[in-house]
């Protein structure tokens, strides 16, 4: 293959992504209900607030929100985490953070595979969150040893699959119409199955243990459980899902309702009971049963937080639970909404007061004034911002937060799904699993920022 046919990793991530869409408004109708209603808020947003348009379109942000996706799918080996980490890899996609999610009662640790660097994540911004199973945290060892056995008797990917991603790594990316071949066998992992692997007395056992231990242990593959579209206004989407016969759930997870974003908010609706067929005992025949998985969520982005700020977020959060804890089927959600918007009145609320007292990451950039008369190298900076030679904008927090991943997870599986586990993270264990270190976000995001800062100061 000659270097001149190779596509980027970009294209290959966007034709996936495109065709995961396509893929999931076919198996879940409503999910396509969903991306109407958020392009409708998002208009209505920025044809009512040209100030946030031209914010969006002076930091490069405004294009790629229409088309932003992030999917979540659960994996059950070692070795299924660390093949995945490769099929990504063709794509452009890495590991970023570690999630710990046993703290708050699923037995799993997580990662996100996204793009990392600006020039992709404005050309596609896909991203998908990982999970693996925590086998070791299943109390009971009889069951422990099933499931293991039934995961390792399966084999999530296509051997076409399996071959192209081989000849990426050995020939440095694929051609185009090896990209498509590669598209369409990776998106057969993320397929649908009706059928599961196990017998319903088994998927049965393992559903006391946990509902998330029966829909990663219990099925042909990782089917992708949801996808989700960006809004710029998700208190909107949330006071307009039940207008479109969607019910959402009864909180939105995350920080409350601010003038300036911070992290990520979620809501989602109800995940679907659907007709599933389970072997029967013998192995022989099928018998028919239900199984609850696939859901609809809406994310609403905004600033990434330096240890600082995410150590106060934390605090604030931990505060407001303490004061009311959302119960699980919603009968006091206005209670904890009114309760997390009081506890978070601390939390500086303009750009500039983020900035200054040191919580958020912004990015830096010469104003039109600023590149006529470019800055004398080694010039200060906060002279550089008041005397309009320099603007700064919040960076994108492109993560995720364990509780609020946690809370949509347990909304989904059912009101009687949280169940306590030993928390104990194993970043150590998952790395090792995966076959790669995970990037720190910190570090990620204060990189972005540091580089920004050098090219102003330098006059660039």
């Amino acid at each position: 293959m000659s270097v001149q046919t190779i596509i980027s990793p970009d294209a290959i991530r966007t034709l996936f992504s495109t065709a995961m869409s396509e893929m999931y408004r076919t198996e879940v109708p409503a999910y396509q209900t969903l991306v109407e209603l958020v392009e409708e808020v998002n208009a209505a947003v920025l044809a009512a607030d040209p100030a946030e348009r031209h914010r969006l379109e002076a930091a490069g942000g405004l294009a790629r929100i229409t088309e932003e996706r992030h999917g979540a799918i659960r994996l059950g080996t070692a070795q299924e985490l660390s093949t995945m980490r490769r099929l990504f890899a063709v794509m452009g996609m890495h590991p970023v953070g570690y999630y710990d999610l046993s703290e708050a009662g699923v037995p799993v640790h997580s990662t996100a595979f996204r793009p990392v660097d600006g020039e992709a994540l404005s050309r596609n911004p896909f991203r998908v969150f990982t999970s693996l199973l925590r086998l070791d945290l299943i109390a009971d060892p009889a069951l422990r040893r099933e499931a293991e056995q039934v995961l390792a008797a399966r084999n999530i990917f296509t051997p076409g699959c399996l071959a192209l991603i081989e000849k990426a790594e050995a020939e440095g990316g694929l051609d185009e119409e090896d990209a498509d071949r590669f598209v369409a066998e990776a998106l057969e992992t993320f397929r649908w199955h009706s059928r599961a692997n196990v017998p319903l007395d088994l998927y049965n056992r393992l559903h006391d243990a946990h509902r998330l231990i029966a829909d990663v242990v219990s099925f042909k593959g990782p089917h992708i459980n949801h996808l989700t579209p960006r809004t710029l206004d998700i208190d909107a989407v949330q006071r307009m899902m039940p207008e479109k016969g969607i019910a959402p759930k009864a909180v939105v997870e995350g920080p409350p309702t601010r003038r300036c974003p911070i992290l990520l908010r979620q809501t989602s609706f109800k995940a679907l009971s659907e007709p599933v067929d389970f072997r029967e005992g013998d192995g022989e025949g099928w018998r028919p049963g239900v199984h609850t998985a696939r859901f609809g969520e809406i994310e609403q982005r905004g600033i990434a937080l330096t240890p600082k700020g995410r150590a106060l977020y934390d605090t604030l959060l931990q505060d407001s639970r303490r004061l009311v804890a959302p119960a699980a089927d919603g009968s006091n959600a206005a209670q904890y909404m009114a309760a997390l918007r009081e506890v978070f009145a601390p939390f500086p609320d303009s750009w500039d007061e983020i900035r200054r007292q040191g919580f958020g990451y912004f990015t830096y950039s010469l104003t039109e004034a600023g590149r006529r008369n470019p800055p004398a190298p080694g010039s200060d900076l906060e002279t550089l911002i008041e005397s309009g030679l320099v603007r700064f904008d919040p960076v994108v927090y492109e993560d995720f937060l364990p509780v609020s991943a946690a809370g949509i997870f347990q909304s989904n599986l059912g009101d009687d799904a949280q169940q306590d586990f030993t928390a104990s993270p194993n970043q150590q264990r998952f790395e090792a699993d995966l076959g790669a270190p995970v990037l720190n976000p910190f570090d990620h995001y204060a990189e972005i920022e540091r580089a920004s800062i050098a090219a102003c100061v330098a006059g660039k």
